[in-house]
């Protein structure tokens, strides 16, 4: 979903920077790429590129949580720990949020399997964003491992839209066109 947002907003005329985790898709054409390999490296990425940038979009299914060692060489089976002791990760949208600046529209995901609409309610409410894209992960014909996506839109003034079962990169148009809209609308 994120390099199908990078790429409609590219086709908008919008300078985009794409961070983004290990993937096999390309990256979109004249679209600044970062790469990063963990939730601490897409945080660094996201706070230093958020400084340069009126529309941030966290679509990024990160960990909640991380080991809380990391060996940079691989341990033989016998060296192997018995428990592995896990330690939350940053919520770097809450983040985010929280830092924005006036001009800012900070829009995030909600992937969900169960009461949806209100997950991702109380996510736009407790991370202070614009925006909040909820989606339904449990069902296989759409999200993470498919070429299409039905999501609904919550805005932090009331707006709820649900953008029916499409291409990701028909969502991801309809996505930009109402933030464009709404901050149009704002702006009067």
């Amino acid at each position: 979903m994120g390099y199908a947002l990078a790429e409609a907003a590219k086709r908008m005329g919008m300078q985009v920077t794409l961070v983004s985790g290990n993937v096999n898709i390309p990256c979109p054409q004249g679209v600044q790429l970062i790469s990063v390999d963990t939730a601490l490296e897409m945080e660094e990425a996201m706070y230093a590129e958020s400084k340069f940038n009126d529309l941030i979009i966290m679509c990024a299914a990160v960990s909640d949580h991380r080991p809380s060692e990391y060996h940079h060489v691989k341990l033989h089976k016998d060296k192997f720990p018995r428990k592995i002791t896990l330690i939350q990760n940053p919520d770097i949208l809450k983040n985010l949020g929280t830092r924005k600046s006036n001009n800012q529209v900070v829009v995030g995901f909600a992937a969900e399997t169960n009461d949806i609409l209100n997950s991702a309610k109380k996510k736009l409410i407790e991370k202070n964003l614009d925006w909040i894209i909820a989606n339904d992960i449990s069902q296989k014909k759409i999200g993470f491992e498919s070429e299409n996506n039905e999501v609904t839109m919550l805005s932090s003034f009331g707006e709820e839209k649900k953008l029916s079962y499409s291409r990701k990169s028909i969502i991801a148009e309809k996505i930009l066109n109402l933030i464009h809209l709404s901050c149009q609308e704002k702006a009067h």
